[in-house]
């Protein structure tokens, strides 16, 4: 059986988790699968690097930072390696370029391209235990690139894509996907099985388990994928293909982002292509926009209301002024006092009155609802950012999540 594991930074976060790390592959190694693995930096590791970065500058160059934040993740392969090695076990290390991961060349957030697997291949042929670096890539200069942050998520997928794993195992600090985070919502309950589509959704909305992109490729090329802790030996959860069991259930999670901030543009002229005038320098400064509301034009003048990561935030409200002065908009206002809560379910495309029954409870509990945004299996409410954790427990409780699943 060919299995594609990642270990995520508290997973290897110190010499003694990488030499349980390696305790637990020399068990899987003995079963006799054949086994790749990739490694995230040690926990606090990138964060230590970047915060050099910007000791030495306040603009640090891209390409020079990807060089430096790779090097996080090459420790914890070669470690990993040394400790397997040390208990008399063949491993390898390999960090991108050995590993043939080709990436476009968007430095700090590029997107894996191609994999060559034939030294993968040959590594695992001789019986040695694949160590890849993730979160990193090479582009078409041979330059270092990196995937951005839970970018060794997608380096796992799509190795276990390329190789045609059986299975992509992710091995992190929690025990798998939830139906709300169990620190908000004390009878949260663990899922079992998710499909694609659903963990998509709770990835982009907030939930920090797995990485969009990851599960996207997982998606495309159905790799079945286990969430797991590796701290215990329980089965986590398994992230497939929609299945007829699934649509059973209306609604299988509630999550949140407080990591969202709200910018209005007042009077904007409504006439065509102003829409474009506004949100194209936004996207050129690489600034992804979620929510997007017009209000029904008066006299020929309309409000947008849009929302963008709080830490773009100040960087799209000039943006957004500069615009609003070019199209002859009234006046800009910002805020980052919001945050986001979400219902997701792939029940719902069968199920009517779903968002109905979210509204309700939330304005049963005194919540106001500032903004509103749905899909075929999720709809969103942002709100005010003191309202967020008590409005998931309301939607848990609501929605009867704390049951068993």
């Amino acid at each position: 059986m060919l299995v594609v594991q990642k270990y995520g930074g508290t997973s290897v976060g110190s010499i003694e988790r990488i030499k349980n790390v390696a305790r637990k592959l020399a068990r899987f190694y003995q079963e006799g699968h054949q086994l790749v693995v990739v490694v995230s930096a040690m926990a606090g590791e990138t964060d230590r690097l970047i915060n050099l970065a910007y000791q030495m500058t306040n603009n640090p160059d891209p390409r020079e930072l990807d060089v430096l934040l790779a090097t996080g993740e090459q420790s914890s392969a070669a470690l990993l390696a040394m400790a397997l090695k040390d208990m008399g076990y063949p491993a390898t290390s390999l960090v991108a370029f050995q590993a043939r991961i080709f990436t476009d060349d968007a430095f700090g957030r590029a997107r894996i391209d191609e994999i060559d697997c034939a030294r993968l291949k040959k590594e695992l042929e001789t019986g040695n235990i694949v160590i890849v670096a993730g979160f990193q890539g090479i582009d078409r200069h041979g330059d270092i690139t990196t995937l951005g942050r839970g970018g060794s998520d997608t380096t796992a997928v799509a190795l276990a894509a390329a190789l045609k794993a059986d299975i992509c195992e992710i091995y992190t600090d929690v025990e798998g996907v939830f139906t709300a985070d169990p620190r908000i919502c004390s009878d949260a309950k663990k899922i079992n099985k998710i499909s694609y589509d659903e963990m998509m959704e709770l990835a982009s909305l907030g939930a920090k388990v797995l990485q969009i992109r990851s599960v996207d490729v997982a998606k495309k090329y159905k790799v079945p994928v286990h969430v797991r802790s590796s701290f215990i030996e329980q089965e986590g959860t398994m992230v497939v293909d929609t299945d007829a069991e699934m649509e059973k259930v209306i609604v299988t999670a509630v999550t949140y982002n407080k990591d969202e901030a709200r910018i209005t543009v007042r009077g904007v002229p409504d006439r065509p292509g102003i829409a474009a005038q506004l949100f194209k320098p936004i996207g050129e400064a690489g600034i992804v926009v979620d929510m997007i509301i017009q209000n029904t034009s008066e006299e020929g003048i309309t409000d947008m209301t849009f929302t963008v990561p709080k830490i773009d935030f100040k960087k799209a409200l000039e943006i957004a002024r500069q615009a609003a002065n070019k199209i002859g908009a009234e006046r800009v206002l910002g805020d980052e006092h919001i945050g986001k809560v979400s219902i997701v379910g792939v029940g719902m495309r069968n199920h009517p009155g779903v968002a109905a029954r979210m509204f309700q409870s939330l304005a049963n509990a005194g919540i106001n609802i500032l903004m509103i945004s749905t899909s075929e299996i999720k709809v969103s409410c942002v709100i005010d950012e003191k309202e967020v954790e008590r409005a998931v427990q309301v939607l848990h409780k609501a929605f009867d999540l704390g049951e068993n699943v």
